[in-house]
């Protein structure tokens, strides 16, 4: 096996993962938070009044315009901790004897993950967990970054999302774009039963209807 060969190998394993996880994830995220908002027009509504008061009608979304957005960015950490693309978070540890986590055995040989999802889930940390409500968001700060653990979608510490302020402002930006020039309603039901594949997808895609402003 040649050295060069080696590098090959870790050059596809790492730009496979830049692809998926740079697009794949995004792209997922998106889904969600679009069914989010035509499942919750009274949502939407609140985002664009938001939107025109700091942006207006006149010229479109920029990126400088989205520090001002924060309700905007309340939906989206909503999103993230309800459907969070990545549930299942890379901090992975092997058991290497068997051991006992409260009342639970791990057996030699277990892999254990950290599950963000339950943890988003969880009426102990969050209350009204299934409720989709923006709003907590601006009651209480909590970052996604990784320094608050309730809620860490990118992961924390040296294994954190390399790009997780470039996924953010990619978010944010589309999000606001979309609602600042259309209106967004179900074309049918949207079901959103979750499937786990790669990430965490939408059972059944989305379909919905863009009306112009």
């Amino acid at each position: 096996f040649k050295p060069w060969s080696c590098v090959l190998l870790i050059m596809g394993c790492t730009f496979q993962e830049m692809i998926f996880r740079g697009t794949d994830t995004v792209a997922i995220l998106m889904e969600w938070i679009m069914a989010r908002m035509v499942l919750h027009p009274e949502i939407q509504s609140k985002a664009r009044v938001e939107l025109d008061a700091v942006v207006g009608r006149g010229r479109a979304v920029t990126d400088e315009d989205v520090a001002r957005l924060p309700y905007i960015q309340c939906i989206v950490k909503e999103t993230l901790r309800m459907h969070p693309p990545g549930p299942l978070l890379s901090w992975a540890r092997l058991a290497v004897h068997d051991a006992h986590v409260g009342a639970h055995l791990v057996p030699a040989g277990t892999t254990a993950m950290v599950n963000m999802w339950a943890i988003a889930h969880d009426a102990a940390v969050w209350p009204e967990p299934e409720q989709f409500r923006p709003e907590r968001f601006m009651e209480e700060e909590v970052s996604v970054l990784g320094s608050d653990l309730r809620l860490a979608p990118f992961g924390a510490g040296r294994r954190v999302c390399p790009g997780k302020m470039l996924a953010l402002a990619t978010v944010h930006l589309w999000l606001a774009q979309l609602l600042h020039r259309f209106e967004w309603a179900p074309s049918g039901s949207v079901d959103l039963s979750e499937h786990l594949k790669m990430s965490l997808e939408m059972a059944t895609p989305l379909v919905c209807r863009a009306v112009a402003r």
